[in-house]
Order: C-alpha cells, then sequence, then structure tokens
C-alpha cells in the first residue's frame, strides 16, 4: 500500500508539474505574442537619412504570420514578414524624403516566384519614381531566389570568398505506387482531363507524356521570363544568364563573377557598411540609420494611397488548399460568411480577392464561386482576382467569375479538371496483416464504397459520372465568367497547368501584373486616384487559438525532426488522407527555384 502510495502521489506530481510547465510555456508564448502585438501597432519615428532594408531571410508569406509558438519556444521569431508589407513599404518609401535608399539582405529566404516577381516589380517601381535614390545588394552567398531580387540593385556586392547560385527551374514529382505496391494498398481513381497528373504519383512509378509535356512548357516560359528579367537588370545577355545557370557558377571563384557581371564588388560586410556611411552623410557606423520593414510599415500607413478618401477597395486573402470545413488554408465553411458579411458593407467599393491555391475539395470550391456570384449580384460592384504563385483546378474555380483576373507571368493556373481517389486497403488487411472482412446486406448496392474492397463495376462507373458532372459544372463556371463557349474552355482544360503568360494568350487571364496592379485598376475602374485597401479576413488571433496551434506545431516539428528530409513523403499523404473524395487540384510537386 504505501508503495502505491509514494507512486500515485508521484504519478500526481509528474501531472501537476506537466501542467505547470505548459502553463509557464502559453503564458510566454501569450506575453510574446502580446508584445509581438504592441510592437507592430506602436508607432516609432523614422529620422532623415535612413535607408529601408529588405531583409531576405525566413520564409515570405502572403500576410504577416502574427505567431508560430513552437518557433518561440524554441527562440525563433514571433512573426513573419508579408508580401503586402514589402510591397508597401518599398512603394512608400519611394515618396518619402527621410529614405536615401533600400539595402537589400540576402541570406537565404523563402518564397513562391510569383511573390519574388512582385517585390521585383515594386522595386523597379521604386528606381522609376525615385531615380535620384539608390538601391544596393549585398551577400555572403546569393540563393538563386534571392539573387533573382537583388538583381535590380543599382549594385551587387558580395563577400570576397562569397558565391551565388543560378541554375535554372525545375519541377520533382513524388511517386508512391511502388510503396503503396507494397503495402497492398490500391488507389481507385476515377477523373476527366489528359492533363489532370495530379493523381499520378499513385498510379505510376515515373511521370506521364502529357505531364512532362505540360511541366517542359510552363517551366521553360517561367525561366524565360526570369532569365530575360535579369539580364535586363544586369546589363547582359538572356543567352548570358543561361551560360551561368549552366556552368555551376556556385563554384566560380568571385572574382570570375565580377568579370561576367553577375556581381559588381567584392567586398567584406565592414567596407559595405562604409558605402552606407558615405551615402548616408554619417561618420560612424553607430549612427548609421537602418529601418526595417516591419518598423517602417509600423510608422506609415501602407494601406492608403495618397489621401486614403477616393475609395475603399477590400483585399481578401484566399491561401492554402480548398476544405470544406476546417484546415489552415481556404475553409469554405468560414470564407462563405466572411464573403456575404462583406456584402453588406456598403463602404467597401470593390473587392479584389488575392488567390495563392492549387486547389482541393470540389464542393468547397462551388460553394465560395457561389458566394463570389452572390456578393456580385447584391452588391453591383467590380470583383477583381489577382493570382500568386498559384490559382490552379479548384484555385482557378473560385477565380473564373471575377469580372477582371491579373496573374503574373510565373503564375501556375488553370488544371481545369475534376479527379475522385478512393484507396482500397483490403490488401493490406488481408494480405499484410491477416484481417479479413464479411459483410451481409439486405440489397445488391448496399455495401457503400469502402477502403477495405475494391469499388465494384457499378460504382466505378457511377463515381466517374459523378466526376464528369462536376467536370461538365466547372467547365460551364468557366465559360460563363470568362465570356467563352463551353467548348473552347474545355478545349484548354483538360486539367492542363498553364502559365500566366499562356494563360493570357489563350483567355484564362486578363492582365499581367500582381496584386498592386490589380489594386490600381480597380482604382481606375471606380475612377479614383487615391484610396485605402482594407484586408480580409482580419487577422485577430484568440488565446486559444495560441494553444491549439501550439499543439499542431509541436507534432509537425517532431514529424519533421524524425523523418528529416523524408518528412515531404509524410505530409503528402497525410494531404491525401484528409481530401475530400471529390478534388479539383493541381499537381503535388516541388518547385525547385
Amino acid at each position: 500500500m504505501k508503495k502505491f502510495l509514494i507512486a500515485f502521489l508521484g504519478t500526481l506530481a509528474g501531472i501537476w508539474f506537466s501542467i505547470f510547465i505548459a502553463f509557464v510555456g502559453i503564458t510566454i508564448i501569450i506575453a510574446a505574442a502580446a508584445a509581438s502585438s504592441i510592437s507592430r501597432n506602436g508607432v516609432k519615428e523614422i529620422k532623415d537619412d535612413s535607408y529601408l532594408v529588405l531583409s531576405l531571410a525566413g520564409r515570405i508569406g502572403d500576410r504577416p504570420r502574427v505567431v508560430k509558438p513552437i518557433e518561440m519556444l524554441q527562440g525563433g521569431e514571433a512573426s513573419q514578414i508579408g508580401l503586402n508589407q514589402i510591397t508597401g513599404a518599398v512603394r512608400a518609401a519611394a515618396e518619402d524624403d527621410r529614405i536615401k535608399g533600400i539595402v537589400i539582405e540576402c541570406a537565404g529566404s523563402s518564397a513562391g516566384l510569383a511573390q519574388r516577381q512582385a517585390i521585383v516589380e515594386a522595386l523597379k517601381e521604386f528606381k522609376g519614381t525615385a531615380p535620384e535614390k539608390w538601391i544596393y545588394a549585398y551577400s555572403d552567398a546569393y540563393t538563386q531566389g534571392d539573387y533573382y531580387i537583388a538583381s535590380v540593385a543599382d549594385s551587387l556586392y558580395l563577400n570576397p570568398i562569397g558565391m551565388v547560385d543560378i541554375h535554372g527551374l525545375s519541377a520533382t514529382n513524388m511517386y508512391f505506387k511502388n510503396f503503396l505496391d507494397k503495402m497492398g494498398v490500391e488507389m481507385q481513381v476515377v477523373k476527366v482531363g489528359t492533363y489532370k497528373s495530379a493523381v499520378e504519383p499513385f498510379l505510376l512509378d515515373h511521370i506521364s507524356g502529357p505531364a512532362r509535356e505540360q511541366q517542359e512548357l510552363y517551366l521553360g516560359n517561367m525561366w524565360g521570363y526570369v532569365a530575360d528579367d535579369i539580364a535586363r537588370s544586369r546589363g547582359v545577355t538572356a543567352t548570358d544568364v543561361n551560360a551561368w545557370a549552366d556552368s555551376l557558377i556556385f563554384t566560380s571563384a568571385a572574382d570570375v563573377l565580377v568579370r561576367k557581371k553577375v556581381v559588381d564588388r567584392l567586398v567584406y560586410r565592414h567596407e559595405f557598411d562604409e558605402r552606407l556611411m558615405e551615402l548616408t552623410g554619417v561618420s560612424d557606423k553607430d549612427n548609421l540609420r537602418s529601418v526595417s520593414i516591419d518598423t517602417y510599415c509600423s510608422a506609415n500607413d501602407i494601406a492608403r494611397k495618397g489621401s486614403g478618401k477616393g475609395a475603399k477597395i477590400g483585399v481578401l486573402y484566399a491561401c492554402g488548399d480548398i476544405t470544406d470545413e476546417e484546415g489552415d488554408g481556404i475553409v469554405a465553411a468560414n470564407l462563405v460568411p466572411q464573403i456575404l458579411d462583406l456584402a453588406d458593407d456598403d463602404d467597401l467599393d470593390g473587392l479584389v480577392m488575392y488567390v495563392n491555391s492549387g486547389g482541393g475539395s470540389a464542393f468547397a470550391s462551388e460553394q465560395i464561386w457561389e458566394a463570389l456570384s452572390q456578393w456580385k449580384e447584391i452588391t453591383g460592384k467590380p470583383l477583381y482576382v489577382s493570382m500568386s504563385d498559384y490559382a490552379a483546378s479548384g484555385g482557378y474555380y473560385i477565380s473564373c467569375g471575377a469580372d477582371r483576373i491579373y496573374a503574373q507571368p510565373t503564375t501556375l493556373t488553370g488544371s481545369i479538371g475534376i479527379f475522385g481517389m478512393i484507396p482500397n486497403a483490403g490488401g493490406l488487411l488481408s494480405d499484410k496483416i491477416g484481417i479479413n472482412t464479411s459483410t451481409v446486406s439486405t440489397n445488391p448496392r448496399a455495401v457503400p464504397i469502402s477502403v477495405f474492397s475494391p469499388m465494384t463495376p457499378d460504382q466505378r462507373a457511377a463515381m466517374q459520372a459523378y466526376v464528369e458532372q462536376g467536370y461538365d459544372l466547372f467547365t460551364r463556371r468557366c465559360a460563363e465568367g470568362r465570356n467563352m463557349s463551353q467548348d473552347s474552355i474545355k478545349a484548354i482544360a483538360e486539367g492542363r497547368v498553364w502559365d500566366g503568360a499562356e494563360a493570357l494568350r489563350i483567355g484564362l487571364v486578363d492582365e499581367l501584373g500582381g496584386l498592386d496592379a490589380a489594386i490600381a485598376g480597380m482604382a481606375k475602374k471606380l475612377n479614383v486616384e487615391s484610396w485605402t485597401i482594407a484586408e480580409y479576413p482580419v487577422v485577430e488571433p484568440k488565446w486559444y487559438d495560441v494553444i491549439i496551434e501550439a499543439g499542431a506545431d509541436l507534432k509537425a516539428s517532431a514529424v519533421r525532426e524524425e523523418l528529416g528530409e523524408m518528412s515531404s513523403i509524410y505530409e503528402t499523404l497525410a494531404r491525401v488522407k484528409g481530401m475530400a473524395p471529390v478534388q479539383a487540384r493541381m499537381d503535388f510537386f516541388e518547385l525547385s527555384f
């Protein structure tokens, strides 16, 4: 009895100690989040002879991220810079007499290609608006993505023993068929669209001809645009840029990089700081007045153009996987009410939906499309779409009804197609584990489609008809939205993915440009030169959101820690597990830039 009491009390103490540690951790998280919020909302003074610092390090999101609990507990940052902050700050700084120039600090950022293109456009606009101001870039090692942005600079500085990586574009697909065969799992697929290759990783062990065809086209077009852009900025030819990419240039000596005009000067960091001192007229490094993007946004209303009184333009963010009722991306159960609520906002003069999604649930996509149609019918106001890295399949579905669609040349869009995917794990149960099933039913079709047995011919035929019905609806929505015949849409559909420039050529988008171009186009439509941006959904995290996110982050962190590079396989299979049966989704692949 004594040993039992000691064990019981020890267990009880352990539980209370765990609760105490969790409470302290959560308190720290909430306090840090509050401090971060105060820091963001607090107005800071920007002094004369300052320069804006664009730090390319870590993940660049579509919008600022308020808090990431697991990263905070591990000593990371409490916030993530948003693309809207970067482009807004750069454009505002062009007309700010206190800002003398911009320094691009390249330390290895993570961002989509269209996101990077938006930053490049903002920097070019800065140079055009304020030609007397300067842009300098510095790095110990330029990644290709960072180099693309830095190439806009007046001068690129590199550490004398630094490196530059330029290699072109590639897309890597994972194929799971052999793995599934070994596990005794058959993936049963019904689809419409020759190019609808999102299902191929579960049916094949290598890329198909149509999938290779579409990837070669859009990768070639996207890289061609980037290479031309870099060439113009660096005063070389696209042939030169491709020669850099083909020569494993990251192994080249730094002086060779200068000779080939990849960079302009080789300097150590202190020498670069001395150059900044000259440019800003200070005699001591400690007196340099650098201003981060976050600080600049805290001190300036970057959501306002001019007086801001001409119009109120809403920007609705739709980013991530499209799901029905739960998830951390585009959740129809949340987004649909948000859209209908915006229809009641009489102060809103127009709406721009920012889309960065490869699609997801076909059912959810239709609900969002219908809500946007209701918004247009109720308000009679213009609805524009701005496509970022992806607006494909379901991402295009929710976009196609807009009055005007903007895409970057490097946007991946289209993928107009539908598929259904249901696993048959009967072989896993019977052959691998030794579990068998028997079913008794009252009617011939009383047995539902199950993961424990293959579909019957009747079930497969019914599923195929259901998917074709969904495809017909999808193409009809696109035809109505684009003022094209349904046959014309079907001719460019078939699940095929297009880059933004090709999408413009075939009529899937109206104009090339990013979110700022879409907003400017909306302002022109409204006949105003001054406007204020209102972003939705409004980011107002609750304390319990922090706790829920902490749990999810801990799980994800543990998986990545244990599986390392193999974690992407787990994450892909986990996504498939949680998918709705019928999907409007583009390929699963990793774009290397």
